[in-house]
């Protein structure tokens, strides 16, 4: 494996592939005046942003030499630990994850999967006429309003890009 680059080695093409995905994510939103167009790729670009974190995460377990398929940084922590081994990359990633841009990123994707709850939408009075056409503009005016704008997602997909190229350059063979 010594003639093998570190992209081949430790599969770091899918994580380079999911933020490149992100930022021409991105970028087609910045260029739509259509709302749910533009709300689209922000989605769009949140769900490539999340994945480039997982594959970061599968990455780090090609590293450490661990046969995991889809494994969470709980996961490789443990493996590690039955080893007697830490890594200072998965230390750095939870610590982000608890507060920090990943636990934003993780907070925006689980809101793209699921209903934002009722209670964190902002109330608005209810005219005294809930026609259909008004209900439903209500209900697609207000159920976008956490998501995140394409200039945030953009700052969040270089938080992760210079977290990565950190973390891959502290990364030697052991």
């Amino acid at each position: 494996m010594a003639g093998k680059t570190r992209v081949a080695k430790y599969q770091a093409d899918r994580t380079n592939q999911k933020l490149y995905f992100c930022r021409l994510s991105c970028q087609a939103a910045g260029s739509t005046n259509d709302k749910q167009l533009y709300q689209a790729h922000c989605e769009t670009a949140i769900f490539h942003l999340y994945g480039a974190l997982l594959a970061f995460t599968q990455e780090l377990g090609h590293f450490y030499s661990l046969n995991m398929t889809a494994p969470t940084l709980s996961d490789i922590e443990q493996a590690l630990s039955e080893r007697t081994q830490v890594s200072p990359e998965i230390q750095r990633l939870q610590q982000l994850q608890q507060q920090g841009f990943i636990a934003n990123i993780e907070r925006a994707y689980k809101r793209c999967l699921y209903a934002v709850p009722p209670d964190t939408v902002v109330d608005e009075k209810p005219s005294s006429d809930l026609s259909a056409p008004d209900l439903i503009v209500n209900v697609v005016t207000l159920s976008n309003q956490w998501l995140p704008d394409e200039a945030t997602i953009r700052e969040w997909r270089n938080q992760l890009l210079e977290l990565i190229e950190q973390l891959r350059a502290g990364m030697v063979e052991f």
